[in-house]
């Protein structure tokens, strides 16, 4: 969540900011009568505490002296009333300006650049030239039918659209590909964990999934459960309410899960393959940092991303998301995309993004500064789409039969 105080502060350069992101100008405005709202509810609760105070002094100050307290004793229980009137008022208003403000995206960085949609988004560099083929590529579809890697049909079956099923090599790829991305992440200092593939709603509002994108969530039939959308939620919130030693950050969390989407906003994108499914499987990285050192972290996510795309002789580049194609938590995003010859274009495999405080806010996850404490910064990023980079190797290594070369450094994965 944003920090509200700043906002009430400095509500302009706020409302500037927040705009870019795409939120609405009905939005801040509510949000401003939200603040005034719960600001006078504040205040006439806080001015007939005040009297009531005062009043309770004096009334003492009777008993003592002996005085008639009859007059004023009405007068203290009328104002005992109005106070707790006042309190309940100033509740409500503060509740409905928490409901709100949990429904208002993270503040994109200055530097991030100005941008509308994905098409404004800015490349900073590309790694690996595309191979040139003496024959017209396959898509990952119709090399996976060739194969018999992946069963799309048998996956309609068994549960519905956007459903698949990996077979022989295709399956064991998939582990290959999971044991390989782990083990890359552990050499850059990131320890495994294996985390549940449900959690309740909380955990959800701390990474900032609920209550805005609950139409995304496959959600556990009458209980408090959802099937997570990514690890980046149970991992960011194994430290959910706590305060952590300085001297520990940063915490680097990877763990390999499936992930659970609704896709409830691509009808009609990408309905073949494997892009964009209702079910697949992501090694994620997760980085709970000092505010002084997450930038230098969010590089050396980025970086791993890159550097096993890179051996695995992807051909990638790195793309600078605008303020408008940004995340709902993510304040600045750096998007790895991999080159799928079959399609002819860059396809997004990794998305690296630092929330700074916005997740902590939430979450309630700080770290002890000498006598204070204080709000961590949190990163999240793929390392990587697992399905996807399935995909890439399919159109990346196939030969003129049809067949699929396996990149070598996952051969011993084999």
């Amino acid at each position: 969540m944003i920090d509200l105080k700043y906002l009430q502060n400095n509500f302009d350069e706020a409302s500037q900011r927040l705009r870019k992101k795409g939120v609405g100008v009905g939005a801040l405005d509510e949000l401003r009568e939200r603040f005034e709202a719960l600001k006078g509810a504040t205040q006439r609760y806080e001015t007939a505490r005040a009297e009531q105070n005062r009043l309770s002094k004096l009334f003492g100050q009777y008993k003592r002296e002996g005085r008639d307290t009859a007059e004023l004793q009405e007068e203290v229980n009328r104002l005992k009333q109005e106070v707790s009137d006042h309190q309940a008022a100033a509740r409500s208003a503060e509740e409905a300006l928490m409901t709100l403000a949990m429904t208002i995206p993270n503040l994109p960085d200055d530097t991030v650049p100005e941008g509308l949609d994905e098409e404004d988004n800015v490349e900073i560099k590309r790694v690996l030239e595309p191979r040139s083929f003496d024959f017209e590529p396959k898509e990952h579809w119709e090399l996976a039918e060739k194969n018999g890697w992946i069963d799309f049909e048998r996956g309609v079956k068994l549960a519905k659209s956007r459903f698949a099923v990996l077979r022989n090599e295709g399956a064991r790829l998939q582990r290959a590909l999971i044991n390989y991305f782990l083990a890359k992440n552990l050499d850059r200092g990131f320890i495994e964990y294996s985390v549940p593939y449900m959690v309740n709603s909380a955990m959800l509002e701390g990474t900032g999934q609920l209550p805005k994108f609950e139409e995304d969530l496959f959600k556990v039939c009458d209980e408090d459960l959802y099937l997570i959308p990514t690890a980046e939620v149970p991992l960011t919130n194994l430290f959910n309410n706590e305060i952590l030693p300085a001297e520990e950050l940063p915490l680097l969390m990877t763990a390999y899960s499936p992930c659970f989407r609704r896709e409830a906003g691509s009808a009609g994108r990408d309905t073949r393959g494997m892009i964009r499914q209702h079910q697949f499987a992501k090694v994620e990285m997760v980085a709970i940092a000092h505010p002084d050192r997450s930038d230098e972290v969010f590089e050396m996510m980025v970086e791993n991303a890159s550097e096993i795309l890179t051996e695995l002789g992807l051909p990638h580049r790195l793309v600078e998301l605008c303020t408008g194609d940004l995340g709902f938590s993510a304040a600045r995003t750096v998007d790895l995309e991999v080159w799928l010859p079959g399609q002819g274009k860059y396809r997004e495999i990794s998305s690296v993004s630092n929330t700074r405080d916005f997740q902590a806010r939430r979450a309630k996850i700080r770290f002890k500064d000498g006598k204070k404490n204080r709000l961590v910064h949190t990163l999240n990023g793929s390392a990587l789409a697992v399905g996807r980079t399935i995909v890439a190797i399919m159109e990346n290594y196939q030969r003129a039969d049809g067949s699929i070369e396996i990149p070598e450094v996952l051969r011993p994965y084999m």
